[in-house]
C-alpha cells in the first residue's frame, strides 16, 4: 500500500480510503467486518463514513456499525484515520441538521459515541449550508478542536473563495468576533 500526505498535514493516509456508506443497509454486518478486516490487512489505514448514513436501518446505522468492529480490537482505533461528515438531517427536528454551531456540536457528540471513540481524526462537512454564516460554523468547528474531538477539519463541497476569503479575516483579526 502507499500512503500520502492528509491535505497539508503531517498524517499519513492509504492511498485508498474506504467508504462505508453502503454497511448496514446493503452489506451485512459480517460482510462489512469482512471487508474492513480485509483492507486493513492489505494496509488500508483510512475509513470514511457520515452521521446520515445507514438507509432503510436508520440513520447512524454505519457508524454503530464500524464502533462495534472497533470495539472489538482496541488496537485498531490507534492504527486508523477515522473521518465523518456532519450536515444531513437526522430526524425530523428542525434544528438537527445543517451546520448550525449546535448541531455541528451536537452531531459530533453522537458520532464520537456511535463509533465508541474519544476524537474523530477528520471531521467533514458533507455539504455547504447557506443558512448559517460560515463564522458560526468555523467558530463550531474550532470548537470541536479546542476540545480534543477533532484535530482537523475540512469542507467536502465548499467553495474555496468563500473559504480562501473568511481565512483572510480570520487570519488578519486573529480572532472570531
Amino acid at each position: 500500500m502507499q500512503y500520502r500526505q492528509l491535505g497539508r498535514s503531517a498524517l499519513k493516509v492509504s492511498e485508498l480510503c474506504l467508504g462505508t456508506m453502503n454497511f448496514g443497509p446493503r452489506t451485512s454486518e459480517s460482510e462489512s467486518f469482512d471487508i474492513l478486516n480485509r483492507a486493513v490487512d492489505a494496509g488500508i489505514n483510512f475509513i470514511d463514513t457520515a452521521n446520515q448514513y445507514g438507509g432503510d436501518l436508520g440513520v447512524g446505522t454505519t457508524e454503530t456499525l464500524l464502533g462495534k468492529w472497533l470495539a472489538e480490537d482496541s488496537s485498531r482505533r490507534d492504527r486508523l484515520v477515522l473521518a465523518t461528515k456532519v450536515h444531513e438531517p437526522m430526524s425530523d427536528d428542525v434544528n438537527d441538521r445543517g451546520l448550525s454551531a449546535r448541531h455541528i456540536q451536537m452531531a459530533c457528540d453522537a458520532s464520537l459515541k456511535r463509533l465508541g471513540v474519544d476524537h474523530i481524526d477528520l471531521y467533514q462537512m458533507h455539504h455547504i449550508d447557506r443558512l448559517a454564516p460560515i463564522e458560526e460554523i468555523w467558530q463550531a468547528m474550532e470548537r470541536l478542536i479546542n476540545q480534543g474531538k477533532s484535530p482537523m477539519l475540512a469542507p467536502v463541497i465548499f467553495l474555496a473563495g468563500v473559504l480562501r476569503g473568511l481565512t483572510k479575516r480570520r487570519l488578519l483579526s486573529k480572532k472570531w468576533d
